[in-house]
């Protein structure tokens, strides 16, 4: 007998047995839905229910009657998983599993189902748009950005082995100030090829000329106001001055020749400022030689962050451009279906979107999760010159999204709650109620570096390919001083895949909420929670199977008595509910947590116990394919989360 998910028989048939026993005892009693959580102890069972507290309030009996009572009418007969049902505590009722039974049944179907196992398909599957990345293309991805398409690589691939159809998308956000800045700067140097990786060298384009050009409009501004403003305004300015002033000696000192060459140029303009705004609104209004020059420039950045996401594996089915929106009648559309609406007004020449009034109208606040007292910002729609903002494209981008997927999950940092939240009421406002409801924002928090503080605008920041660099070099270290005697060949391959696997964890282990604090000691840590300890499990458990010389005709798996045997039967167990857990509350970390949890479980099992060498050859067999079966999940699990499952390490 095999099964996806053996531990949901053994609940199933524990549920059956008590709502029989419920119906002996009690058939005046409409029973309440039977609630069954994992016990933290063994020698508890495997499953408890508090149901008799609930029950005892309608009888006005003691709870640990009605759970003797209700134990003493289960009907042992029928038992398959289930090796005895006793009452506890002040009135739980606790399963224990039938571990010689249970055993064979988790075991033969890890074996049988091998890398399928554990990936329990939904009933219902869904057409799903995974919107991650979604970088500007500005400067390199650097470390603080690189959370976002780790998390959206791993929820790809959760869900799509839950049995969805997920597209990978990455939006292109190449219109507004920003990509008009260094499309500018890219301009006056004459639209040069790249020296060096694409990403890198506009980074440095666009750092340049955003601080040229922002001296240059400070010092006009204050050259204009100097007799009008008040000495607070001046002081305000001449400290903005001193400030981007400071960040242009150290630009200066980086990139000597760059900065020379880009400060001439820029200073052969009267106004770079109105230069960069009317090169902003050509391109929104589609103007060829805009859309030529911006695009070009873009595309050199896109194609950098397609090669740093090609060494961790994360790929993308669609790159859908800002502009194209733009350029085509859907942000108008979505322009004109708002103003028509009772959710638009006008304020001093700029258009706005009520969003608490919407929330009032529809009376979303219980929907939306908010409290009564919480109101939300009105939205701007478009600026006084005539330019739409992002969140107004992205509401067109949005109802793009679900012309082509029944769910859209948006990959987005925590910082863009707001936006977010404004651009899911302007969907109930336009009428787009189902899709309101199912557009998510899965907002995660920001990766710090303990003494790094890093600044876009003085170029300080540390590229993903930077750090991955650095996790591969620190890997080939600490591989060379664990295994001397492997090929120079070989330490590089394998300081390869365990530093790239040690970042992508580390990026992902972490509760979506709270913040990854990244430093070296916990992410190449080969002790304990990471991707290297995981790895060097895995490669553990293959280097005992290598050694297996026969294969045993029978496996009495009833031998496997022990309690840390017992313990690790469960935590294989365990799998489906946290593979499934992990793709409905959209939580990859949990898998993450899993696999840690169980390397932990093996590494104990294998230092007290010996597999190949045990006591008896049946037990050496059992041993052995409990030993398989732990290296089919870890490398199943490390799989869901993009980690590569080395055999040798």
């Amino acid at each position: 007998m095999i099964a996806q998910n053996p531990f949901d028989l053994f609940r199933q048939e524990c549920q059956t047995v008590l709502t029989v026993a419920i119906k002996k005892t009690l058939p005046e009693i409409t029973p309440p839905a039977i609630n069954l959580k994992r016990t933290a102890n063994l020698d508890f069972g495997q499953l408890a229910t508090s149901l008799c507290f609930e029950l005892a309030k309608k009888l006005n009996q003691k709870p640990i009657l009605v759970a003797k009572n209700l134990v003493a009418a289960v009907n042992n007969s029928t038992f398959e998983f289930i090796e005895k049902v006793e009452p506890a505590g002040a009135g739980y009722i606790n399963f224990h599993v039938n571990f010689p039974k249970f055993n064979a049944l988790i075991l033969e179907s890890i074996k049988t189902l091998n890398k399928n196992y554990g990936l329990v398909k939904t009933d219902q599957p869904k057409s799903i748009i995974v919107e991650h990345t979604s970088v500007n293309p500005l400067h390199p991805i650097h470390i603080g950005q690189a959370r976002n398409p780790m998390l959206g690589d791993a929820l790809s691939r959760i869900l799509q082995c839950r049995g969805h159809n997920v597209s990978r998308h990455y939006y292109i956000d190449d219109v507004g100030r920003q990509s008009s800045v260094v499309a500018y700067g890219y301009s006056k140097l004459g639209r040069p090829k790249p020296n060096e990786k694409a990403d890198l060298f506009v980074g440095k384009i666009y750092t340049v000329t955003s601080c040229i050009v922002e001296i240059s409009r400070l010092k006009k501004g204050k050259a204009s106001s100097s007799n009008t403003s008040s000495a607070d305004d001046l002081a305000k300015i001449n400290k903005e001055i001193d400030e981007w002033t400071s960040i242009a000696v150290e630009l200066k000192e980086k990139y000597p020749i760059l900065f020379e060459t880009l400060m001439e140029k820029i200073g052969e303009d009267a106004d770079p400022e109105e230069e960069i705004n009317s090169l902003n609104r050509s391109y929104e209004d589609g103007s060829p030689d805009a859309k030529n020059l911006i695009r070009e420039v873009s595309d050199l950045c896109l194609e950098g962050f397609r090669q740093t996401m090609k060494r961790v594996g994360v790929t993308y089915d669609s790159w859908d451009w800002e502009s194209d929106f733009v350029w085509s009648t859907q942000v108008s559309e979505v322009m004109a279906k708002l103003k028509a609406s009772q959710f638009v007004f006008s304020e001093k020449g700029v258009l706005e979107f009520d969003a608490e009034k919407v929330i009032k109208t529809f009376d979303l606040k219980s929907k939306l999760g908010l409290s009564d007292n919480h109101e939300i910002s009105p939205l701007t729609l478009v600026r006084a010159d005539g330019t739409t903002l992002y969140t107004t494209r992205d509401i067109a981008y949005t109802i793009w999204k679900f012309k082509n997927a029944q769910k859209v999950i948006n990959i987005i940092g925590m910082e863009q709650s707001l936006a977010q939240l404004q651009l899911k009421i302007a969907l109930y406002a336009m009428g787009y109620c189902e899709n309101a409801d199912n557009l998510v924002h899965f907002a995660y928090n920001l990766v710090t570096l303990p003494g790094y503080k890093m600044s876009s605008r003085r170029g300080h920041y540390i590229t993903f390919d930077e750090v991955l660099d650095e996790a591969i070099q620190r890997a080939y270290s600490e591989v060379s001083k664990r295994s001397p005697s492997l090929s120079d060949e070989e330490k590089h391959d394998i300081a390869n895949f365990v530093g790239l696997g040690a970042v992508r964890y580390a990026l992902l282990d972490v509760d979506p909420g709270k913040p990854v604090v990244f430093t070296w000691e916990r992410v190449l840590n080969f002790e304990t929670n990471s991707a290297p300890y995981v790895q060097y499990t895995h490669a553990r458990a293959c280097s005992i199977l290598r050694k297996v010389e026969h294969k045993p005709e029978y496996l009495n798996l009833e031998l496997l008595t022990e309690r840390l045997e017992r313990e690790l039967i469960l935590a294989l167990a365990e799998f489906p509910d946290i593979f499934v857990e992990a793709t409905e509350y959209l939580k990859p970390n949990i898998i993450a947590d899993y696999i840690n949890t169980l390397a932990d479980k093996f590494n104990t099992f294998y230092n007290a116990y010996p597999v190949i060498k045990a006591k008896t050859p049946e037990l050496s067999d059992a041993r052995i394919a409990l030993t398989k079966a732990i290296q089919i999940v870890l490398k199943n699990a490390l799989t869901l989360i993009g980690v590569f499952a080395p055999e040798k390490m």
